[in-house]
């Protein structure tokens, strides 16, 4: 079977320049890859050909003897053996080292496939999760908090080993010290490499042979440890704080996991939050809001005294300013304060008390509806004047 051009496979003219041949080739692979066409064979076999296609026209020589001899060059030995049948036989690990600089080093969707070596020691940590209740107080200007947190710590008989001595750790005779166990497969497409971490030595690369007492050989133990987070101002409940590596301690001198801390915010006795402001509810006499008083409210900071203005409607709400909460990331923007006024209306009343709202109703002070007559014969003069 003809093989197809190789211009022809990546897209681009036969005067396309090497940033055109790369750009085109990241594009191929990219559409084509074995991650993202599970099962594809068809998909596997364009990737495979696009690679060919862009080892050859991506050097200057290859690609000049190419294109004066054509796949004739390949069957000859032109290219070094890079070219022609070679990548039906070459795995996907050997496409992706050869083209690290296209694949970025890390392969696409997060996976790696570079090539062996062993890992590096220890099974990293899991990470922790722990809730934080915060008063409004705290959250408005930001806390410092001290927590004791019951994990996996490090060892302190072998510092996280798990080996009793230096001496008690061995080349596992699995793997040979790679720390993976690699099953070949071989396919009308090709051959395939599934690499797994070794059974063995669970992708160490070593046994132990003497573990450690006091550890049973994981390296670490479980325990208690003191640690302080600094909570900025401005948090919200789901709201949370990373702590790298304040997890459990990994396996055998495995890194340590993270430690999430979840904001959670109480219920206040006083205030009703939305966003940096806060609201609070304020209940006055029918007097006060006719006649204006002063009164004393809470604030974040403590008592503070607020001025209520004669006529005050119930339902106003009054602003002190900057007396919220402080924004998230921010030193010194602040938000406000909401008082809202709820006149009180008493249910039960004296006789004296009875007699004094009755005589309140013939005053047209008192008269809601009379007001707005006043107001409407008010607005209609005005309009008189100006017609």
């Amino acid at each position: 079977m003809s093989k197809r051009d190789y211009y022809e496979v990546l897209g681009v003219d036969r005067g396309a320049s090497a940033d055109d041949i790369k750009r085109a080739y990241r594009k191929k692979a990219m559409e084509y890859h074995p991650d993202r066409n599970p099962g594809d064979a068809s998909a596997e076999t364009k990737f495979k050909e696009a690679a060919e296609a862009f080892d050859v026209l991506k050097d200057d020589q290859k690609r000049a003897r190419y294109d004066r001899y054509g796949h004739a060059a390949a069957n000859g030995g032109g290219f070094g053996g890079g070219g022609g049948a070679g990548y039906q036989e070459m795995d996907f690990e050997d496409i992706f080292s050869r083209f690290g600089d296209i694949f970025g080093g890390g392969g696409f969707g997060g996976s790696s496939r570079g090539g062996g070596g062993r890992r590096s020691s220890g099974v990293p940590g899991s990470d922790m999760k722990l809730n934080m209740p915060l008063t409004l107080e705290e959250i408005a200007y930001g806390v410092e908090k001290k927590l004791k947190v019951t994990k996996f710590t490090k060892c302190g008989s072998c510092n996280g080993t798990g080996a009793e001595t230096s001496e008690d750790f061995m080349t596992c005779g699995t793997c040979n010290g790679t720390g993976e166990y690699r099953q070949v497969s071989r396919t009308m497409f090709g051959s395939f490499v599934n690499v797994q971490p070794c059974p063995s030595c669970q992708g160490e690369g070593r046994t132990i042979r003497n573990k450690c007492k006091s550890c049973s050989g994981e390296g670490r133990t479980k325990g208690d440890e003191t640690i302080v987070v600094k909570i900025p101002s401005g948090v919200s409940t789901g709201n949370y704080i990373t702590l790298r590596g304040k997890g459990n301690q990994g396996i055998r001198g495995g890194d340590a996991g993270d430690l999430l801390v979840v904001i959670q915010e109480k219920e206040h006795e006083y205030f009703e939050r939305d966003g940096d402001d806060i609201f609070y509810d304020l209940q006055i006499s029918i007097p006060d809001a006719i006649l204006g008083t002063e009164a004393e409210v809470p604030t974040l900071k403590g008592k503070a005294k607020l001025k209520i203005e004669p006529g005050t409607p119930s339902g106003k709400h009054l602003r002190m300013k900057e007396k919220g909460i402080r924004r998230l990331n921010s030193n010194n923007v602040y938000g406000d304060q909401f008082v809202r006024i709820n006149v009180y209306i008493p249910t039960k009343l004296s006789d004296k008390e009875r007699k004094v709202v009755q005589s309140l109703q013939e005053s047209e002070h008192f008269d809601p509806k009379m007001q707005a007559d006043n107001k409407d014969g008010f607005f209609s003069r005005i309009k008189n004047i100006f017609s």
